[in-house]
């Protein structure tokens, strides 16, 4: 059911409680309320909490972002480029078509909790198999519905994302004061490699190609190019559209070194997305594909690929102000002129004013001038920093995958 417009005494969304006595370490909730997120600067919004309670003294700190998207929470929230983060849903009627395991982008989620507006209701669409409830449950994902999600969102947005705790106790009692401290303790994101976390930890064959009505997902029984995909917290769908571009793909771990990634003898190499900060996971990343460039092999990186690649070739990356998270974002292909609709989650960015003249940029956001993509003008390798697998155009962005094996082909033909 919606949060009614004024619910008995409960504490409106980020204001303190007022009826906790001073220095009270385990206040009452306001009535109604059975979960609350902690913000860095000690705001609290109290909701209602669902999917799985948090342990004693251990609830979930992340930092906090949020999602534009009106579909695809499933996909966001197995999305391992969400890593160490709560996600805020900007759309309200989140979990209104339940969960089923082809929507799935990881097989597990690795959010730290979502936060939504409306309570979640019975799901309504003939391809669920789960209410999200018990799915996160499941998988021991917190949410918190119920907050106004406006005013958080605009928090967000003009101050950069906050960190934060997830609190949905099973006895109902809130250490507000440790709260607090553990989320102003938090490091955040920046600094923090995540990607051996979320990686797989052997190589794998992936044959699978993308899901179309009646029939679901396909596979590539005769591809033409072997790829290896390096595995920084790859989503399932890009795999898929790597498959059906005609790709053979062979996924090995983020610290795989260039002498196991070509061993697989490719005809390139794929950067995949992945969650937090670009440098750090770069120290064992960065020799890796500096090696593969080396030896001449076509590369194409996405998101946290891109960046590592950026690196790689002399660049800089840096901590967004505002990072970039949710299915409209608007990107100029420099190379064509035209605008794309983007899907994109990432916190950093390259600076592209750190890039050596053998670098191009190839994609410019329209939303804040930061770079998109780039391409080297001496050896066969591009990225961008958005992710074409997730449609929002819904196909703008496909070409990148065709442009890749372009690549691989001219590589293969000079």
């Amino acid at each position: 059911m919606p949060m009614p417009e004024t619910a008995p005494d409960l504490v409106p969304d980020g204001d303190l409680d007022p009826r906790a006595p001073e220095g009270d370490r385990n206040p009452r909730a306001p009535e109604g309320a059975t979960a609350c997120l902690v913000l860095g600067d000690g705001s609290v919004f109290w909701g209602r909490g669902f999917g799985a309670h948090t342990p004693a003294g251990n609830a979930p700190a992340a930092e906090v972002c949020f999602n534009t998207g009106m579909t695809g929470y499933q996909e966001t929230l197995t999305d391992p480029s969400y890593a160490g983060q709560i996600i805020t849903f900007t759309f309200p009627h989140v979990g209104n078509v339940g969960t089923n395991p082809e929507d799935l982008e990881a097989a597990t989620p690795v959010a730290r909790g979502l936060v939504v507006k409306q309570d979640v209701t019975e799901p309504a669409n003939y391809r669920s198999t789960r209410h999200l409830d018990l799915w996160l449950k499941s998988h021991d994902v917190p949410g918190i519905a119920g907050l106004d999600t406006r005013a958080l969102t605009a928090r967000i947005r003009d101050g950069g994302a906050p960190n934060g705790v997830l609190c949905f106790p099973a006895d109902g009692r809130f250490d507000l004061s440790a709260l607090r401290a553990q989320a102003g303790a938090w490091p955040g994101l920046e600094g923090m490699d995540l990607a051996k976390e979320v990686s797989c930890r052997q190589p794998y064959r992936w044959d699978e190609t993308e899901w179309a009505w009646p029939q679901g997902f396909g596979r590539q029984a005769a591809p033409k190019h072997k790829v290896v995909a390096v595995d920084y917290g790859a989503k399932r769908n890009i795999l898929r559209c790597l498959a059906a571009a005609g790709l053979d793909v062979t996924v090995v771990p983020a610290t795989a070194t260039a002498e196991e990634i070509l061993r697989h003898q490719p005809d390139g190499v794929f950067l995949s997305n992945g969650p937090g900060d670009p440098a750090a996971t770069g120290e064992y990343a960065v020799p890796a594909i500096r090696e593969v460039l080396e030896k001449r092999v076509p590369v194409f990186g996405i998101c946290l690929g891109h960046q590592l690649l950026g690196l790689a070739l002399g660049g800089k990356t840096y901590k967004l102000d505002r990072g970039h998270r949710g299915a409209n974002q608007p990107v100029k292909d420099l190379t064509t002129g035209k605008v794309e609709i983007t899907s994109q989650n990432h916190g950093f960015a390259v600076d592209e004013r750190s890039l050596p003249s053998t670098v191009r940029v190839t994609h410019v956001s329209l939303f804040d001038g930061s770079n998109e993509g780039l391409a080297a003008t001496d050896r066969p390798a591009f990225s961008v920093q958005y992710h074409p697998e997730a449609s929002p155009g819904p196909t703008d962005s496909h070409y990148l995958f065709h442009r890749f094996v372009d690549l691989i082909e001219t590589s293969k033909g000079g």
